[in-house]
This record gives C-alpha cells, structure tokens and sequence, in this order.
C-alpha cells in the first residue's frame, strides 16, 4: 500500500498559529483573570469562583441582561419579516437587480462607529432630518433625554443597517430555488401566497436559519452604534450587556469581575444559539414530515 502524504497539513499550521495567538491565548488569559485577584502587576491572589458568584449577584447585569434579550428579540421580530420582504421585491435578473443590490448593501459597508454618528447628527432636533421632522409633527422626541425614545432609535437604527444582510441572504436563497418548482405551482393555479408559503418558504429555511443565528449573535453582542449614539443613555436604558462589561473592565478595572463576566457572557451566547439552532432545527423537520405526510 501506498504510504499516504500528509505534508499537505502543513499548510493548515499558519492559521491553526493565528487563531492560537487571536482566540486561544486572550480565552486563556481572561479564564487566569476570572478566578485571581489582582492587586498588583507582580501581586495576585487566587480566588476561585469568588468573582462569578459575585457577577451572578450583580443586580445592573441582571436589568442589563434583560434589555439586552428584549433588544436581540425585537431585532429578530422585525429585521427577518422585512429582510424577505424586501428580497422578494427585488427584481430577479437584469441591470435592475445589479443596481438593487448594490444600493441595498450600501449601509453594509458603512463601519459600526459611523453609522452610530451618521444616527446620532439624524436624529437631533436642530439639525437632523429625523428629529426635526418629528418636532415639526408636533412629536416630543429627545433620545438623549427619554428612554423609549433612545431605545427605539438604536433599535431603528439596528435594522437599517443589518436588515439588507437578511436580505442579501434571502435573495441568494430565492435565486437559488429551481424555475420547475415555480412552474408545477402555476400549472396547480397556486396564488403567491401559496407559492410563498409552500415553495418559497421551505426553500428558504437553510438561510434564514443562517440569517437568524447571524443576527441574534450579533445584535446580543451590540457596542459601538449605541455606546457612540447614546453612550449607553439615558441612565442606563441602553446599557447593553457588552457595554456593562466594557464599564467593568476599562471604567472601573475590575478585571477579575469583567473577566468572568466575559466567561459567562460568551457561554450564555454559545448556549443561547445552541438552542436557537435546535429549535429552528426541529421545526423544520416536522414541517418536512408533515408536508410528507400530506
């Protein structure tokens, strides 16, 4: 028998070195931090899980967590109906659909910090279009001073910039659908509805589970756009979950603390789309067996 080459590994040896040096050795760092105190440069103390007792205590990480889960819900709720709503709408083929989707991923390009400045310059009342228009429609609208107003307008601000991601995503998933399937539908007399909801839909449920999961980790670790828009205010109405432990480790510089919180913080993550993706999972099985079944 041939002896087989694996030489070729080598070639897998300098990423295997980054992601070492990127994710493996900052994770083991933060695990160090999260169970010592440290006093000093040269003086540290072990003190076992002392500080992820603490953290779980912490009564504004428990009102963190909650606007954070109410946050990444409400940008779920709206940005997947309105990304499919908006591929379907976008022409299929042609110099059209070239331009449609160019100008459709524009604010994707835009960096997080600029779009939070791009937001904070709209919606002020003596300048912006947003705030000014509201004030001249008589609306009392201040997302400095009012914190339905601010959450809203980060929230608004969200999904102009991701939904065309779900979009994008979607469009690929729609042009990927074969033209038999459409055209079997039409032969039934299926409206476009019934096309949406048994051809369309189904086809879709890989990328949209894609698209989810996409945005539900990126929406749960949200910073810059609020922090540069609001700073995390009113009070604390935007104080995210990433926020709060940025406050703990550069504010305050409790590293013991922001470095457990970080631990917890990326299992709550790590879990929470563990059973996002099962459940998705699920549903899409038993709606395969029960359209099997019909």
């Amino acid at each position: 028998m041939k002896p087989v080459n694996q030489k070729a590994w080598l070639l897998v040896l300098p990423v295997v070195v980054c992601v070492a040096f990127s994710a493996i050795l900052p994770l083991m760092t933060v695990v160090n931090y999260s169970v010592q105190d440290i006093l000093g440069p040269e003086s540290r103390v072990f003190v076992g899980t002392e500080w992820f007792a603490s953290v779980m205590r912490d009564g504004e990480l428990h009102d963190a967590f909650v606007r954070q889960v109410l946050f990444s819900l409400a940008v779920l709720a709206v940005e997947i109906p309105l990304g499919i709503l908006l591929a379907l709408s976008m022409p299929a083929s042609g110099w059209k659909a070239s331009a449609v989707l160019v100008v459709v991923a524009l604010s994707l390009l835009i960096p997080w910090n600029v779009v939070g400045t791009i937001w904070q310059i709209y919606g002020r009342t003596d300048i912006g279009l947003l705030g000014a228009a509201l004030s001249a429609l008589g609306i009392d609208y201040n997302y400095t001073g009012s914190s339905t107003d601010a959450w809203l307008t980060v929230l608004v601000m969200d999904v102009w910039h991701w939904t065309p991601l779900v979009a994008l995503l979607c469009y690929a998933g729609l042009r990927a659908i074969p033209d038999a399937f459409y055209q079997a539908a039409r032969i039934d007399g299926a409206s476009k509805l019934a096309i949406f909801r048994y051809v369309q839909l189904p086809k879709l449920r890989g990328v949209l589970m894609i698209a989810v999961l996409l945005r539900f980790m990126d929406s749960f670790m949200i910073y810059t756009e609020p922090f540069v828009l609001t700073g995390g205010g009113p009070g604390n109405a935007t104080t995210f979950l990433s926020q709060y432990l940025t406050q703990k480790a550069v504010g305050q510089f409790d590293l013991g603390p922001a470095a457990a919180f970080s631990l917890i913080y990326f299992l709550v993550i790590l879990l929470l789309c563990f059973v996002l993706y099962n459940w998705m999972q699920r549903v899409g099985t038993s709606d395969a067996v029960d359209e099997g079944g019909g």
